[in-house]
């Protein structure tokens, strides 16, 4: 038997030591209709993780038997691209900044609000499911000599050499081709993908662009110029 026709899909995996949060997170995520799976341990986690298909993960950063971050620098390492939380009592900023530069999606300090998460949850994993038109399946969204995939999350050149992305690095770099040549304003980028327009979700974007430049230099009349104080432009020149 093909072993990963037998894993079951789960929307979330909550990996939270706190037995009164993880209860109530936990029931209140299945409650507005997600299937959850939580565990209370980074070895409990990682276990569940390779037993499951996950569509998100929410990482406590302060663990029983371990660290957040590095759990998820292995998940990560299992499958590329893996979309995380971070939830954790660390209000320190460079601790957020590690979060947000291990790719994560977001990081959520506690107490936090369970209805604002849920808004997150939902736009991520909408994106994540959204159905894809047979012509970006087969084609994919054209920039220079590259193509962008996003039923698979890969960029590819002329020469087929593929480049795997995370989700939002994918819908980052689609909103970019889709509006080439034009200023993407920072603020209106991170009202889209973020829901707010704070200090820190500032600084992940910007990671973000910077993942997104690398990924673009295969291609050298590409290049994303940053215009300080507005935003970004995705120039494409022929």
């Amino acid at each position: 038997m093909d072993l990963s026709i037998a894993k079951n899909r789960i929307d979330i995996l909550l990996i939270e030591d706190e037995p009164d949060l993880g209860e109530v997170f936990s029931r209140y995520l299945r409650y507005k209709g997600f299937s959850v799976v939580w565990t209370c341990t980074a070895k409990a986690g990682l276990q569940a993780f390779r037993e499951d298909i996950i569509k998100l993960l929410i990482i406590d950063v302060q663990l029983p038997d371990g660290n957040g971050f590095d759990l998820a620098q292995e998940i990560l390492q299992l499958k590329v691209g893996q979309p995380i939380f971070f939830l954790t009592a660390l209000h320190e900023r460079t601790s957020r900044l590690k979060g947000l530069s291990l790719g994560a999606v977001d990081y959520i300090a506690k107490p936090f609000d369970m209805d604002e998460i849920l808004l997150k949850i939902r736009n991520l994993l909408t994106v994540a499911t959204a159905p894809v038109t047979e012509t970006v399946r087969e084609i994919g969204l054209q920039i220079g000599q590259l193509s962008l995939d996003m039923e698979r999350y890969s960029l590819t050149d002329r020469q087929g050499k593929t480049q795997k992305l995370t989700i939002r690095e994918a819908e980052l770099l689609r909103h970019l081709i889709l509006n080439k040549n034009l200023l993407v304003y920072k603020k209106d980028l991170l009202l889209l993908f973020w829901g707010n327009t704070d200090f820190f979700n500032g600084k992940s974007l910007e990671v973000f662009i910077s993942r997104i430049r690398k990924l673009l230099q295969v291609d050298k009349m590409l290049h994303i110029e940053s215009i300080y104080g507005a935003g970004y432009i995705l120039h494409e020149n022929k």
